[in-house]
């Protein structure tokens, strides 16, 4: 690499509000590479209409402007790390998928980053990115182009009606556009699909405020005291392809086993009330609450 500043471009595939992992990680990805102030960074984040706001976003926020979007991202950012991120926030059109419970790009999306300064592009689940890519080549416009591979979507298809089938094209499908359009491929995790050019990487790092509450716990465990008091819990967006079902049956089957095992789900999404009520019906000692943060103060016992 020169000398040169160089500049990254972070697309990804969601955005807060909705909380869930593409959103968060790409976000504090975008604010930590631009925090010693050696780089340029522009996070690209897509843009709903307000039906597809109503639809995706939850507790009813909406947001009449990109710029009130941009505020309210940043703020996010800005009360859950100790430095004043210095990067870039631009939006691509996107549209809410129904059927696929996924955003995806409208147009040709390299275009949010003009030409003079298109360098390193990082791309938060290239596959999903480019299933529907019909604009410039991204190898063409940026010198180099990185993927980061979040999801197994093979999995997730597998559940559906014809889902072997399915399966397999999408393997194929994944394999071809990652191929054409990256350099290299990271995989979060071996449980997601084996692509061209990839290694298996956490790139996502540990949150400093998570090794705060390890270091009391540490404490905690070395002077004698409960450090922790509770029972489980499991946090995900409530969704069944999470793998809500699974938990909940194997809860079931084991339940005279696992007397006094008491399990909190955390969690907001389209089948909450589906998994609240497979609960009750299966008589698991199992609470279901709303989502919250993974570092909330409700989850260190």
């Amino acid at each position: 690499m020169s000398s040169t500043r160089r500049h990254f471009a972070i697309f990804t595939t969601a955005s807060l509000p909705w909380m869930t992992g593409t959103s968060i990680n790409p976000l504090f990805r975008a604010a930590y590479l631009a925090k010693d102030g050696d780089r340029d960074v522009t996070l690209v984040i897509p843009w709903l209409s307000l039906r597809d706001q109503e639809l995706v976003y939850p507790n009813k926020i909406v947001f009449d402007s990109l710029l009130e979007h941009e505020g309210y991202v940043r703020r996010w950012i800005e009360e859950r790390i100790d430095f004043k991120p210095s990067f870039g926030i631009k939006f691509y059109p996107g549209k809410f998928s129904k059927e696929m419970r996924s955003i995806l790009p409208v147009g040709d999306i390299t275009d949010c980053i003009p030409d003079e300064v298109a360098d390193i592009a990082v791309l938060e689940e290239p596959e999903h990115l480019n299933w529907y890519h019909h604009g410039r080549r991204w190898k063409k416009k940026f010198r180099r182009v990185i993927g980061v591979v979040h999801t197994n979507y093979l999995a997730y298809v597998r559940r559906e009606k014809n889902g072997q089938v399915i399966a397999c094209f999408l393997r194929y499908a994944n394999t071809w556009v990652t191929r054409i359009y990256c350099h290299k491929i990271i995989r979060l995790s071996g449980a997601t699909q084996d692509l061209p050019k990839s290694v298996i990487c956490n790139v996502h790092g540990v949150n400093p405020k998570f090794l705060e509450v390890g270091k009391l716990k540490l404490k905690q465990l070395q002077t004698g005291e409960a450090a922790f008091t509770k029972g489980a819990y499991y946090i995900g967006k409530m969704v069944w392809s999470k793998g809500y079902r699974e938990l909940l049956d194997l809860l079931s089957k084991y339940q005279t086993r696992l007397g006094g095992l008491e399990v909190d789900l955390y969690g907001s999404g389209e089948d909450s009330d589906e998994v609240r009520e497979s609960a009750e019906r299966l008589n698991l000692a199992v609470k279901v609450h709303p989502g919250r943060d993974h570092a909330d103060p409700l989850f260190h016992e």
